[in-house]
């Protein structure tokens, strides 16, 4: 069975969170935090922390436009169903940036979980998150 973001609403993984919308600039802050803190460990060749911390980033930014439609969520894949929906579906995020956020959410389960990482994939995790946040802040406006 495939889930889907109605799935992710009627099992209160994705909810209604109005104070959400106060929350928005910490989250691109975070956002920000991270990717320059994945950028620093990418420079001393820890090519695992650099994967986690580029894929947080773009986390951040996910949590941020969700935040900002007045939801909140409750796992990671179903922020990405929620990105779908709300952004991609309506023209305001790109298909391709919403399945790097995918892709680098997989990339971080591998490092995190199966210690499968490498300079490629940290590298790709970082420009990912960069890409994203432009993405982000020109949809908020900020």
């Amino acid at each position: 069975m495939k889930i889907t973001f109605k799935d992710c609403l009627s099992r209160k993984r994705i909810f209604a969170f109005p104070e959400a919308k106060h929350l928005v600039d910490d989250e691109l802050k975070d956002a920000e935090a991270d990717l320059q803190s994945a950028k620093e460990e990418l420079s001393k060749a820890s090519f695992k922390w650099t994967t986690i911390k580029g894929y947080y980033s773009m986390f951040h930014s996910a949590r941020a436009l969700l935040y900002s439609n007045g939801y909140r969520e409750r796992g990671h894949y179903c922020l990405y169903l929620a990105l779908k929906e709300l952004f991609v579906k309506e023209s305001l995020l790109k298909d391709k940036l919403c399945e790097d956020f995918f892709n680098s959410m997989i990339l971080r389960e591998d490092a995190d979980y199966h210690r499968k990482f490498s300079q490629e994939g940290a590298s790709i995790a970082i420009e990912r998150a960069g890409e994203f946040l432009k993405a982000a802040k020109k949809i908020l406006q900020k």
